[in-house]
């Protein structure tokens, strides 16, 4: 059975997890640091967000170069360093590929244009996730239009061009070839565009809120089924290895059948598909419970979900999910580290951390709304005394790990429990009960979990739980 089945992994945003060297900017030598801390947790695999260098534009999802690291994150000799020592204490690493666009400044940008997709002219109707304007941009030097789906500083790569898909996989090579265990795919859904450029399917009143933002659907720009040819090479790589890395995809998919299709059959695709719709949806049983067990139903035989209510992009689950009511927080950890699949807590969840303040004049994000509150330092101890003007601020230090570490009945000790409890029945596979209204219950194994997803006391089993309270047995 793979590591990562059992396991819990969790996302580490490095610029704001921990500073080495005082310079106000996370880094790697700063993670190093905090291994007791995840493996205290219980933690088995580490996502850092992106580690290559990067004009930081788009805070590293701009990549320059493939084989290198950030200097403001360290050197390669740093992450060497850092996958040795989590190798040590059994905690494997990941990093954050992003292949579906480069920087504007990497070389291949000038010295490889056939890598990209030009047009003489702005060929359809896409438009940026960004800016919400056309997704075409026009090059001053050459007077040709580049297709850049996120910031005109992030060109889209050509993935119908075979250069691009070796170029890919001797960096998947070269990475694994030094320990890494695997990849978490940015963009994994967008790689493969419409081959003939075509519009995608207008907005129509009644369509999905983020559609309606948009103006389009995206059906030609995205998802196309060539991708999955890619991740099938990818995987076929991937098995020369051992242990064999894996590859987790950020699939931004609402549609379970759909997110289902990127493991292929049998997992021979993605080993991990992140679950857009669980992540967006509300927090209450009538909501996500449907999305799960439709999710149990329709993917492949041997594939294995993947949970997650918090990230870089969305924020923290205690802000995003629950809207910072933090008498949630229990019942929300103790969803996702109960149900079967692979948990993912981002830096902070552990805590019941909610996204933070951040004064206008300090926003460095380009997105719009900013992703910047979800961010912010990792608060380690009550006086963040650890941090020193950092790049993004630290306004609030009440929720803190140095506190709660000490405090047997804090949300920490509580999450760390689960995480130890679960590993009797990471395995066991996922029975529905009855269950009265607002109350969620389901059977792992030989271990019952109930859930009361509702404001009002509720009755299960001859208990009686408070609102938002948990019961294991």
């Amino acid at each position: 059975m793979s590591w990562w089945r059992d396991g819990v992994l969790y996302q580490v945003y490095p610029r704001s997890f921990s500073d080495s060297n005082g310079d106000g900017i996370g880094d790697l030598r700063g993670v190093a640091e905090r291994l007791d801390y995840l493996a205290w947790l219980g933690v088995d695999g580490i996502w850092l967000n992106p580690t290559f260098p990067s004009p930081n534009r788009d805070w590293g999802y701009d990549v320059s170069d493939y084989y290198g690291v950030h200097p403001d994150l360290g050197t390669a000799n740093d992450l060497l360093a850092l996958i040795e020592e989590a190798r040590a204490r059994k905690i494997r690493i990941l990093l954050d590929l992003v292949p579906n666009h480069t920087s504007i400044e990497h070389p291949w940008f000038r010295e490889r244009p056939d890598y990209y997709l030009w047009a003489d002219a702005p060929p359809n109707n896409w438009r940026s996730i960004f800016t919400k304007e056309s997704a075409w941009t026009r090059d001053p030097q050459t007077g040709r239009y580049y297709l850049a789906q996120f910031s005109p500083g992030q060109p889209d790569l050509d993935w119908w061009n075979e250069g691009v898909r070796e170029e890919f996989e001797r960096i998947i090579r070269f990475w694994f070839d030094r320990g890494v265990a695997g990849f978490r795919i940015d963009v994994a859904h967008a790689l493969v565009k419409d081959r003939e450029l075509r519009d995608n399917r207008p907005y129509r009143r009644g369509d999905p809120e983020w559609v309606e933002r948009l103006g389009t659907w995206n059906d030609r720009s995205m998802n196309q089924l060539e991708t999955h040819d890619v991740f099938r090479r990818w995987q076929q790589i991937a098995s020369g290895y051992a242990p064999k890395p894996i590859l987790l995809g950020e699939t931004y998919v609402r549609d379970i059948p759909k997110l289902a299709s990127y493991y292929g059959s049998g997992a021979d695709e993605l080993d991990l598909a992140f679950n857009f719709a669980f992540l967006h949806a509300p927090f209450s049983s009538d909501a996500v419970r449907p999305l799960v067990e439709e999710t149990e139903r329709l993917l492949p035989p041997d594939a294995w979900p993947v949970w997650t209510a918090s990230n870089h992009d969305a924020g923290r689950l205690a802000t995003h999910w629950l809207g910072g009511d933090a008498s949630k927080v229990r019942a929300a950890l103790t969803l996702l580290l109960t149900l079967r699949g692979t948990p993912v807590l981002y830096y902070g969840d552990e805590l019941g951390l909610p996204d933070a303040e951040v004064p206008p004049d300090r926003i460095v994000d380009l997105a719009d709304p900013p992703r910047d509150p979800g961010r912010t330092p990792m608060p380690w101890t009550r006086s963040g005394e650890e941090w020193r003007d950092p790049w993004l601020p630290l306004l609030d230090t009440s929720v803190n790990v140095e506190e709660q570490r000490a405090d047997p009945s804090s949300t920490l000790n509580f999450t760390r429990a689960l995480i130890a409890r679960r590993r009797s029945f990471a395995r066991e596979p996922y029975t529905p009960l009855p269950s009265r209204d607002g109350v969620w219950a389901y059977r792992r194994g030989a271990t019952t979990v109930a859930i009361n997803m509702s404001a009002d006391e509720a009755e299960h089993g001859g208990l009686t739980l408070g609102p938002w309270a948990t019961a294991i047995a």
